[in-house]
């Protein structure tokens, strides 16, 4: 019988005794009552007493009829205490057997002195007796739910030790944190030379670019031990917690140096100070002030490095980020696409694919995905071709998988009456015309009607190559294709709909930060409307205008402007192209869904080919949605 199974029973078993004991005492005093010595008199010359037991001075007894108290409670039995100068009770006794009295009997007050000591203090030795099997459950093991003070630090131990071989599209990152594995492996290499090696890294980066997943190769390939805790572990209800755990942490690391303890998500306790209302979170402070502390607390020499990441640093205190703390800052940015095809590489090395997959055109098609969306992609394309019941994963399954991530999955079930397809496929062939006749937009990867996710109808844009910065004329053709739906439905279906809500929405942003962000108008290269600076509930809550209600107007003017010239350029395109907009438009709400091949085919006259049922394009994202 395992530990668990002894301590269930043994709980059982206490139970029961604890539920045992109350009904005995319960019932005990439900049954019976004490009666004043007087009143046990009137009883018995009244013939209600039915049986009489006398040990010593107490007496025991059975009424005839149920005795009721004040309270309006009936008895059946009693006990009184006869009082030491009265003589003449069995003379008494003996004259109610005419009146009731059937029983009368004295026995001997021998009264076993353990069973007073039982009665007296078992109650409280049952209460210790569970208190203390209490205590020993709750600190016993590894729950340790009392342990308030006590670091959450968990030892990563896997059987499979992850390396920089298991890491990719971060090449710089790993270079740069090589010399973290030279250190834990040869610390004298640098220690001889008068070298200091870093005691904190941060590691900076969108979500699911793999931070953690470089926080755990360093371990592996140092063969040092792991400790994992994620920022919100420090902190809980009760004050000093936080401080107390972070202690334990390095007293942990030490003992097992060398080490890496690795913080997630640090920026739940390494946010500025003085933040929040009333000054801020005191327990969250005192937590980081430790932190400070113990990091200015070890010497290089100990072996532990601490590493943490967060994809917030503009958050994190300066004291935080000051040399001799968090001293290198590692940024994990999102793969490029060579980076893209390495990863891939990495997460199909399990999944059986075809020859015909070519991972160099899946690595193009997906600008913008992070490693963990790259993971999720092949996850998908596998779960597609397991449910086809295929052996290998094809191109087709990938080509669905991805665009299941970036349109959305198909809503075949949503009932769209025949005007509302028709209106949609129009507002789609207004974008695509579009984006198709301006020289400076990405290349049309797909369009459809078919309702995916939250939108209609979806028309996508794959970049050919990875983009870091954007011109002036490609954020205009933005706008133009932006407004191209709303254009579409007002030239020929003759009205407006909801539709266009979105597009409006996204091209006033664009055209907001074009005038206010990026100095790209007639205002010249100026910053209007700066962020407040403060922690409270996030940074951009609150801005300020720094500048006067004359230039707020002249802003206005220019987003306006804008819109108004992106508006009247997609009127332009679509007027002078009445007949190629109107077939492409009919195509599309015949066959729903048109391939980057087809739209071509039928821009340039030509008779488009059948769709294929899932297909390739080695373009590469953004969606426009109806």
């Amino acid at each position: 019988m395992n530990q668990t199974m002894k301590n269930v029973f043994l709980w059982l078993f206490l139970i029961v005794i604890v539920v045992l004991v109350f009904n005995i005492f319960n019932q005990v005093e439900q049954a019976s009552t004490e009666l004043p010595f007087s009143t046990f008199m009137e009883q018995g010359k009244t013939g209600n007493i039915s049986s009489l037991e006398m040990k010593g001075q107490k007496v025991n007894g059975d009424f005839v009829t149920p005795y009721k108290d004040a309270q309006g409670r009936k008895f059946t039995k009693f006990t009184t205490v006869v009082p030491e100068f009265y003589q003449n009770l069995s003379k008494d006794i003996l004259s109610w057997e005419g009146k009731g009295l059937q029983k009368f009997q004295v026995k001997e007050d021998k009264e076993n002195p353990w069973m007073a000591v039982l009665i007296g203090w078992g109650p409280i030795l049952l209460l210790i007796v569970i208190w203390v099997m209490f205590m020993r459950q709750m600190q016993g093991g590894g729950n340790k739910a009392l342990s308030f003070g006590k670091s959450k630090a968990r030892l990563i131990d896997d059987q499979r030790k992850v390396t920089f071989e298991d890491v990719a599209g971060v090449d710089e990152a790993i270079e740069e944190l090589r010399e973290i594995v030279d250190f834990l492996k040869t610390p004298k290499k640098f220690t001889k030379l008068g070298g200091k090696i870093p005691k904190g890294v941060l590691l900076m980066g969108p979500p699911g670019t793999g931070k953690t997943l470089l926080a755990k190769a360093i371990a592996g390939e140092a063969n040092v031990p792991f400790f994992s805790i994620s920022g919100s572990e420090f902190v809980e209800m009760f004050v000093g917690v936080g401080a107390s755990r972070v202690r334990d942490m390095f007293e942990q690391g030490k003992k097992n140096a060398p080490c890496i303890i690795f913080v997630d998500e640090i920026d739940a306790v390494g946010r500025h100070r003085g933040a929040g209302l009333g000054g801020g979170h005191d327990e969250r402070e005192q937590t980081l002030n430790q932190l400070l502390v113990e990091m200015d607390g070890f010497e290089s020499g100990d072996g532990v490095i601490l590493m943490a990441a967060t994809n917030r640093p503009d958050v994190l205190d300066p004291a935080l980020l000051r040399p001799g703390r968090f001293d290198r800052r590692v940024v994990v940015a999102r793969p490029d696409v060579n980076g893209r095809e390495a990863i891939i590489a990495i997460h199909t090395r399990k999944v059986p694919i075809a020859e015909s997959v070519d991972l160099r055109v899946i690595a193009r098609s997906t600008p913008g995905f992070s490693g963990a969306d790259l993971q999720n992609l092949v996850n998908e394309a596998a779960l597609l071709a397991a449910r086809r019941e295929k052996d290998v994963v094809e191109m087709s399954d990938f080509e669905e998988a991805k665009d299941k991530i970036i349109m959305g999955l198909e809503r075949k079930s949503l009932a769209m009456n025949e005007d509302e397809k028709k209106n949609t496929a129009y507002h789609e062939a207004g974008h695509t015309l579009v984006a198709v006749m301006l020289p400076d937009s990405d290349p049309i990867h797909k369009v459809t009607t078919v309702p995916r996710g939250r939108a209609l109808g979806v028309t996508v844009q794959l970049p050919e190559d990875d983009r870091y910065t954007y011109t002036k004329t490609y954020l205009e053709s933005r706008i133009a294709i932006l407004m191209a739906g709303r254009v579409a439905e007002e030239l020929f279906m003759g009205h407006m709909t909801t539709g266009a809500g979105n597009d409006i929405e996204v091209a006033t942003d664009l055209a907001r930060k074009m005038v206010c962000k990026w100095g790209m108008s007639d205002l010249g290269p100026l910053n209007y409307g700066v962020a407040e600076d403060e922690i409270f509930l996030g940074k951009d809550l609150v801005r300020h205008n720094n500048y006067s209600d004359t230039t707020a107007q002249r802003i206005d003017d220019t987003i306006s402007e804008f819109i108004r010239k992106g508006y009247e350029r997609a009127s332009k395109i679509l007027e002078g192209n009445r007949e190629t907009f109107i077939r492409l438009a009919e195509t599309l709400y015949e066959k729903e869904v048109l391939s980057a091949d087809e739209v071509m085919a039928i821009v340039n006259g030509d008779t488009p080919e059948p769709a294929a049922e899932n297909p390739v394009s080695d373009e590469g994202g953004s969606a426009e949605e109806a």
